[in-house]
């Protein structure tokens, strides 16, 4: 957890020696101990709870205590404030190459489907968040050669900038590029628009979902070539079931219609990529993680199957 610059111990000793003097002398010890314990936390509700007590304990201490109380709340707020602002003109001033955060992914694979091997999975996901921008980049390669033969080679790369226009509720845009000839394409590009939605934002479990128009270029292995007007779903899960164990779920569905956006029902090929992993947490900056992804096309190519899954144990390094 990010810890702030304004508050903790230091900050409640100069807080409290702030007070006035005759505050300061009629409490005492152990409570004051106490309140500079609830004040280092930087948490309103404790300073609340402590004081509280106190006033329980100490009754004759009355005024002293309810001094202490608005005289400490006032500062948290104040500090609060100037580290968000702090904060923001941080984020305002930051080069194009600053304030970007991500993780590193590499380990191994189990495929099933249009080709049943072993082999080695690697990716990369950065992120920068802005005032209210939030730009993501996604890039991740399966790979697996054996005798000579190559057996899988899947590749996926993925921007998608996004901005906030309310608490809840964000736009999103999103270009695509997928490679998997054993699926039977050579290149599949699709840009997306649409609006998102913040059903959950909690400190343990976040869910959200976006919506919106696509456009699809299919470039199969054939040398054929198809275009379509798409539909896009998304829905994005976390649960932090621990403090070292995570839950995630990430869907994103693209119905392909034979021109209409609206009648995703009546599609030409409707494709999903669900993908549900597990995360434990090994130190600050490395967890293991076990996944399974479900990869399905409803009208593949000719010689392809519909349904591709794929296990997968890897390494997460976080910076």
């Amino acid at each position: 957890m990010h810890k702030s610059k304004f508050l903790g111990a230091a900050f409640a000793a100069s807080l409290l020696a702030s007070l006035p003097s005759a505050a300061n002398a009629a409490l005492p010890d152990p409570v004051r101990d106490l309140i500079d314990a609830a004040v280092a936390t930087g948490d309103e509700a404790k300073v609340r709870t402590v004081i509280d007590l106190a006033l329980t304990t100490n009754p004759d201490d009355a005024v002293e205590l309810e001094t202490i109380r608005a005289f400490v709340l006032a500062e948290l707020a104040a500090a609060k404030a100037a580290e968000e602002q702090a904060k923001q003109q941080e984020i305002r001033t930051a080069g194009l190459f600053e304030n970007w955060s991500g993780k590193g992914e590499f380990g191994a694979f189990q495929a099933t489907g249009n080709s049943s091997n072993t082999g080695v999975t690697a990716g990369l996901t950065v992120q920068r968040d802005g005032i209210n921008w939030r730009h993501n980049l996604t890039a991740r390669v399966d790979y697996q050669r054996a005798n000579g033969v190559t057996t899988r080679e899947q590749f996926l790369a993925r921007y998608e900038p996004n901005i906030n226009i309310s608490d809840d509720f964000y736009v999103y845009a999103l270009a695509q590029y997928e490679r998997d000839r054993f699926q039977g394409f050579s290149g599949r590009y699709a840009v997306s628009g649409g609006i998102g939605y913040q059903v959950l934002d909690e400190e343990d479990i976040q869910l959200s979902v976006k919506a919106g128009p696509a456009y699809r270029v299919t470039e199969f292995v054939d040398g054929r070539s198809e275009s379509r007007i798409a539909g896009l779903v998304g829905v994005d899960f976390d649960w932090s079931i621990t403090d070292r164990l995570k839950l995630t779920h990430d869907t994103n569905a693209v119905a392909e219609t034979g021109g209409s956006a609206t009648v995703i029902i009546d599609s030409s090929n409707t494709s999903l990529d669900l993908v549900t992993g597990l995360n434990a947490k090994i130190n600050s900056s490395l967890s293991a993680r076990l996944s399974y992804a479900i990869e399905y096309d409803s009208n593949p190519p000719p010689g392809a199957v519909q349904t591709d899954t794929l296990s997968r144990i890897t390494l997460i390094y976080d910076f």
